[in-house]
């Protein structure tokens, strides 16, 4: 097996691990409440058999699948940063109302519930996704 074929299956590995680790964590945290919040754990599963699928056809729709649900990964993650910031800083405006600028956006980051930027992991599972599928000789 070449360094590539070995990188690229750690890259696998450190792929299923995260994602098993971010569904559950998401269960866990009873992140299915309305359909916005049931979107990280479809894609999370979509993600984990896509990768699965990947590993062992080893076929180029295969390769295209796991890029193209990457890319929803992203999407998904930037849009969630979004969504937790906006909430955040709705739940700090209504416990101070004087909070703007810095003030606002730092109170808004340091809040824990939701945390800003946790939808941050999906961004980068993407791009450990995208990785995975680099240069993939049944790809290009």
């Amino acid at each position: 097996m070449t360094t590539l074929a070995s990188v690229r299956r750690m890259l696998a590995g450190v792929l299923l691990l995260g994602m098993s680790g971010t569904t559950i964590e998401l269960l866990l945290l009873k992140h299915d409440e309305g359909a916005i919040q049931l979107v990280p754990l479809v894609l999370l599963v979509v993600g984990m058999a896509s990768v699965c699928w990947r590993l062992f056809s080893g076929s180029h729709v295969s390769a295209v699948g796991l890029r193209l649900v990457m890319v929803l990964f992203l999407l998904a993650g930037f849009a969630g940063v979004y969504y937790h910031y906006a909430a955040n800083v709705e739940f700090q405006r209504e416990g101070d109302p004087s909070l703007a600028g810095r003030a606002l956006l730092w109170a808004v980051l340091q809040a824990k519930a939701p945390p800003a930027l946790a939808p941050g992991v999906m961004i980068q599972l993407g791009l450990i996704g995208l990785a995975y599928t680099y240069r993939d000789k049944e790809y290009d």
